[in-house]
C-alpha cells in the first residue's frame, strides 16, 4: 500500500472505538494511536533508506513479521484482560491490531513473510508487473491502487460523519 495504511488505521480505530470505552482514555487518543499502529510497520523505512541503501526488500525487516505482530497483540490482549487500568492496555491492544493489519493489506499487492524468521518464504495475493519507470508508478496504475482510494474516501467520509457529533471513548460515571 501507499496511501492506505494511515486512513486503514483510522477506519479500524473508529469503528473499534465503541468496543474499548475506558474510563479516561479520549476518543481523539485513541484514534491517533490507531493510525500510528497502522503506520508503524514502515518505520523501517528510513532503516532501509539511511542505513541498509535499499540492499533487503523492507519486508524482510522485523518490523514487518507478522509473528511480531501477533506476539504484541497476544500480551496486550493478556494486559487489557487482567488489568485494572485498562486504558494503556487499550491502546497496546489497537496499535496491535493495527500493525498486523498493516501485514494483511501489504500482502494484497507486496510479499508478506508470513513465516518468518523461520521459513524465508514470502506470499503474495497479487503481483503488480513492472510496467512503468518510476517503479511507483506500476503501484499508482494497477487496479489495487483503487482500493487505497477507497480505503481514504471512506476514511474521509468516517471522519466527516462523526466531526459533527464525535464519540467519546469515556465511560460516564
Amino acid at each position: 500500500m501507499i496511501i492506505g495504511h494511515a486512513p486503514a488505521g483510522y477506519i479500524i480505530s473508529r469503528l473499534l472505538l465503541p468496543y474499548f470505552k475506558v474510563k479516561g482514555l479520549s476518543a481523539k487518543t485513541f484514534l491517533w494511536v490507531g493510525v500510528t499502529g497502522a503506520l508503524a510497520p514502515d518505520l523501517d523505512m528510513l532503516y532501509f533508506h539511511f542505513i541498509d541503501q535499499r540492499q533487503h526488500h523492507h519486508h524482510t525487516y522485523v518490523t514487518h513479521y507478522p509473528i511480531l505482530w501477533l506476539t504484541l497483540l497476544l500480551c496486550s490482549v493478556i494486559w487489557f484482560s487482567t488489568a485494572k487500568n485498562k486504558g494503556n492496555a487499550a491502546l497496546a491492544t489497537l496499535f496491535s491490531i493495527n500493525g498486523l493489519l498493516h501485514m494483511v493489506f501489504d500482502t494484497i499487492v507486496g510479499d508478506i513473510w508470513w513465516f518468518a524468521p523461520f521459513i524465508d518464504k514470502p506470499f503474495v495475493f497479487f503481483t503488480v508487473p513492472a510496467l512503468y519507470k518510476p517503479w511507483w508508478l506500476n503501484f499508482l496504475l494497477h487496479w489495487s491502487f483503487g482500493i487505497e482510494v477507497a480505503i481514504t474516501i471512506f476514511a474521509f467520509y468516517l471522519w466527516h460523519k462523526t466531526r459533527a457529533a464525535p464519540i467519546n471513548a469515556v465511560q460516564p460515571d
